[in-house]
């Protein structure tokens, strides 16, 4: 019996990825995202943008500022890369 692959997911406050440890969205959530919202591509900006404000105000909520550059690079950053055309 094989194990089932764990996923990418955050562990909040800090946001870092449950598996890997990477700052999340680490490069297999952003795979998985991509996949999951395929042909979704507002949702899944509005998704991410929901992350990042919750992950704004958990930064806020450990007594720390927040880099709003370097979170909308982390969260919204990888978007354009994940975008495919339509096909007509």
């Amino acid at each position: 019996m094989t194990a089932r692959p764990r996923p990418h997911l955050p562990m909040r406050p800090a946001w870092l990825c449950r598996n890997c440890a990477a700052a999340w969205p680490c490069g297999p959530a952003q795979l998985a995202l991509a996949t999951e919202f395929y042909g979704h591509s507002i949702a899944l900006a509005f998704y991410l943008a929901a992350s990042m404000q919750e992950a704004i105000d958990d930064v806020y909520g450990l007594g720390m500022r927040p880099d709003p550059s370097a979170l909308h690079a982390r969260f919204l950053g990888w978007l354009s890369l994940a975008r495919r055309p339509r096909r007509r």
